[in-house]
């Protein structure tokens, strides 16, 4: 069961209420930081008497029992969305936020100019990967906590807040200590053992759809975060996989209105690992922004060519300010289409 209380509630009001559910005998997981307060209550049978009596208590706006499995990201839980900061950065908004910077974290001079490139080119956060979960085993791995240093580096450059992705339970409290917000990597959406180490940082979480994940397990692992006590969790859809070998996966677009109908939690779209292919990432930019997106994750690089990691899907920052100007211009008239 998920008690929504009122944006004002008064904390004494809630703590009161709080205590009571722990004297009966409930668990009680507290969502606070992304908007609206949510409850949600776990433990013996909530009676028609109980219920009743809970929606009795001062602060209390609504008693919710969502039908899905994932309780505390489906939507009736808090329908008026929830927005996640990255430091001055909001996610879920009405601006489009882009994420974008190089795969992988070659070194210091090319991690710097890329930083300074998408700064220029609009985009609001750094992406770049310090640990990297590479199929081969021969392939370049990362710098690891020396490209960690390098990101925090290009953040006091630039003024970026950073994105990064986190591997097994080891790194968390390490990558923590650098990143903004640490990235949940499509291998390990299923990781729980990760899920709940990284929901306890209490940082902001990016999270990828597995690529062979249906939508109910993706919000099932944001579940795993919320469970956590933490619901600052923005949703990535980056492609499934499919039988056609023309692209690197097929980005599923589909996902991200449906998404938006089944959960309050904010989506972006990375077309980069969606496609696979640079030449397709303006246009799939643009069809996410019209399919309700609320922002996107980016592959850039100063020179695709000379990459270490996926060259292949990597623009540079020119096509990255193409996008930009037209996700603005798109973003704008959508909204003038919505209030009109």
């Amino acid at each position: 069961m998920i008690l929504r209380l009122r944006p004002d509630v008064d904390p004494h009001d809630q703590q009161a209420l709080l205590d009571d559910l722990h004297r009966w005998g409930f668990t009680v997981t507290t969502l606070l930081r992304g908007g609206q307060p949510i409850l949600a209550v776990n433990g013996q049978e909530i009676t028609a008497g109980i219920a009743a009596e809970l929606a009795r208590y001062p602060g209390v706006e609504a008693i919710v029992t969502p039908s899905e499995p994932y309780r505390l990201a489906a939507l009736a839980s808090r329908p008026r969305g929830t927005t996640v900061r990255v430091g001055d950065v909001v996610v879920g908004g009405h601006e489009p936020v882009i994420i974008a910077g190089p795969c992988t974290v070659e070194n210091r001079e090319q991690l710097l100019r890329t930083a300074e490139a998408v700064r220029d080119a609009g985009a609001s956060l750094l992406r770049g990967g310090a640990f990297k979960p590479r199929t081969s085993p021969y392939s370049f791995q990362g710098l690891g906590e020396r490209g960690l240093e390098l990101l925090a580096e290009a953040r006091e450059q630039t003024g970026l807040p950073i994105v990064t992705e986190v591997l097994d339970t080891e790194q968390v409290d390490l990558v923590a200590q650098y990143a903004d917000m640490l990235q949940i990597g499509s291998r390990n959406m299923m990781n729980f053992a990760l899920l709940r180490k990284v929901a306890a940082t209490g940082k902001p979480v990016l999270l990828k759809r597995g690529f062979a994940a249906t939508i109910e397990e993706w919000l099932l692992a944001a579940e795993y975060l919320l469970a956590g006590g933490n619901d600052q969790v923005v949703l990535c859809e980056r492609g499934v996989r499919s039988f056609e070998p023309a692209t690197r996966f097929m980005l599923d677009l589909n996902a991200v209105p449906l998404v938006r109908q089944l959960s309050h939690l904010p989506v972006i779209v990375d077309p980069s690992h969606g496609t696979g292919r640079r030449e397709l990432v303006p246009p799939l930019s643009l069809a996410a922004i019209a399919a309700g997106a609320h922002g996107l994750l980016v592959e850039v690089h100063v020179e695709p060519d000379a990459a270490l990691v996926d060259g292949r899907q990597s623009i540079d920052p020119a096509t990255l300010a193409s996008i930009v100007r037209r996700v603005r211009v798109l973003s704008e008239l959508a909204e003038e289409l919505v209030t009109a």
